[in-house]
C-alpha cells in the first residue's frame, strides 16, 4: 500500500489539538512496502509526550478510517531533539535568553545570544572572540530568510 503524503498532512493538521498550540516542524512518509509515518511535533512552550500520544492516537484513527484497518504502516509521533535544528520560526520564540548557532545562507556562522524575535527574523546578540576574550556585539536583526541553520548550543554549566 502506498500513502499519499499530502493526504497524510491532511489527516494530521485535523489531528492536532484544536488551542493551535502545537504545529508539524517536519512529516516524512517513506515509500516502503510497510510505511513509516514520522511526524515531529513542536509548540511555543514545547511539546510532552501525552501531546505525542494524543496526536499519535487521532492519526493513526483517522489513517485506519481512510486506508482501512488493514492498513500496515509504522507510525512514529515525537518532539524534537535537543540537537535538531531549529526549522519553524514559531520554534524561536522559546529560546530567547539561550545561545544559538547560525549558519546563514551566504555561508557566514554566527553565534549569540537571542534576544528577541520579530514576525521576520531574530535579534541576535553575537559572541565574538578578540585576542583570546570574548566580546558580545550589540543585537542586531537577522531575517528568516538569511538563516541556512540555527541550532541552540546546549551548554552544561
Amino acid at each position: 500500500m502506498k500513502f499519499d503524503r499530502d493526504r497524510i498532512a491532511e489527516l494530521l493538521q485535523a489531528s492536532l489539538p484544536d488551542d493551535a498550540n502545537l504545529f508539524v516542524v517536519d512529516l516524512t512518509v517513506s515509500d516502503a512496502i510497510r510505511p513509516k509515518v514520522t511526524v515531529t511535533l513542536d509548540g511555543e512552550q514545547g511539546v510532552g509526550i501525552e501531546e505525542c500520544a494524543q496526536v499519535s492516537r487521532r492519526l493513526a484513527r483517522r489513517i485506519e478510517e481512510a486506508y482501512g484497518e488493514e492498513a500496515s504502516y509504522t507510525l512514529e509521533v515525537t518532539s524534537p531533539g535537543a540537537d535538531q535544528p531549529l526549522t519553524d520560526p514559531r520554534q524561536y520564540t522559546r529560546h530567547v535568553g539561550r545561545s544559538l548557532a547560525l549558519k546563514l545562507t551566504d555561508g557566514t556562522e554566527k553565534t549569540g545570544v537571542l534576544e528577541e524575535t520579530t514576525p521576520d527574523g531574530i535579534q541576535l546578540a553575537e559572541v565574538v572572540k578578540e585576542k583570546n576574550k570574548k566580546k558580545t556585539l550589540p543585537a542586531a536583526h537577522i531575517p528568516f530568510a538569511d538563516i541556512a541553520e540555527a541550532k541552540v548550543v546546549i551548554s552544561f554549566k
